[in-house]
């Protein structure tokens, strides 16, 4: 995986935007319907997926890790697919599918933190975005019964943190991939 994420840093960046754009829309319009949280939940699991695709497709062209990359973007798309197949769907319903999207995408986050681990330092905020992930989901799954206002409060929590820390992330690796392989403790 040698410096694959590096390489790719500007899809890392467009999901860090797209997170803390889902998150501020979450914020500013917390009684958005259910279909409406439907569909934009729906695009958002759908344009994660199809870049974790384009990373994946990235790095088997190199023979390098790639099918955690495809698999996160297998999983993406099905649950974008579920979602957006039945919008009628309850909020229970679509809770128990964004917590489960969170868990799974999360618990490969951190697989991915840990391989760079010997590749660049800083690869923590990988795994703290991938821990950011599976708690959500996490406190999704205990807590079912919440109104539709505290439940895009919560979305817009988790995208705003995890779109924050894919940015930190996608910059740092960036400077890494323009030094050559180098990173250095700031």
């Amino acid at each position: 995986m040698n410096g694959d994420l590096a390489l790719n840093w500007w899809a890392l960046a467009l999901r860090g935007v797209l997170g803390i754009v889902v998150g501020f829309i979450a914020f500013v319009l917390p009684g958005v319907t259910l279909v409406a949280l439907t569909f934009l939940f729906g695009a958002y699991a759908l344009i994660d997926g199809i870049l974790s695709f384009g990373m994946a497709f990235h790095a088997a062209r190199f023979h390098r890790h790639w099918w955690a990359l495809a698999l996160e973007g297998i999983v993406g798309v099905a649950i974008a697919a579920i979602t957006l197949a039945w919008p009628a769907v309850t909020l229970v319903a679509l809770l128990y599918l964004i917590a489960a999207w969170a868990v799974i995408t999360g618990i490969f986050e951190i697989a991915a933190a840990i391989r760079m681990r010997r590749i660049i330092e800083h690869e923590w905020l990988l795994g703290l975005a991938g821990a950011a992930s599976v708690i959500f989901g996490l406190l999704l799954f205990g807590a079912p019964g919440p109104g539709a206002i505290v439940i895009a409060w919560w979305i817009g929590a988790y995208a705003l943190v995890f779109g924050a820390l894919m940015l930190a992330l996608s910059f740092r690796l960036r400077s890494w991939s323009k030094t050559g392989g180098t990173l250095h403790a700031v």
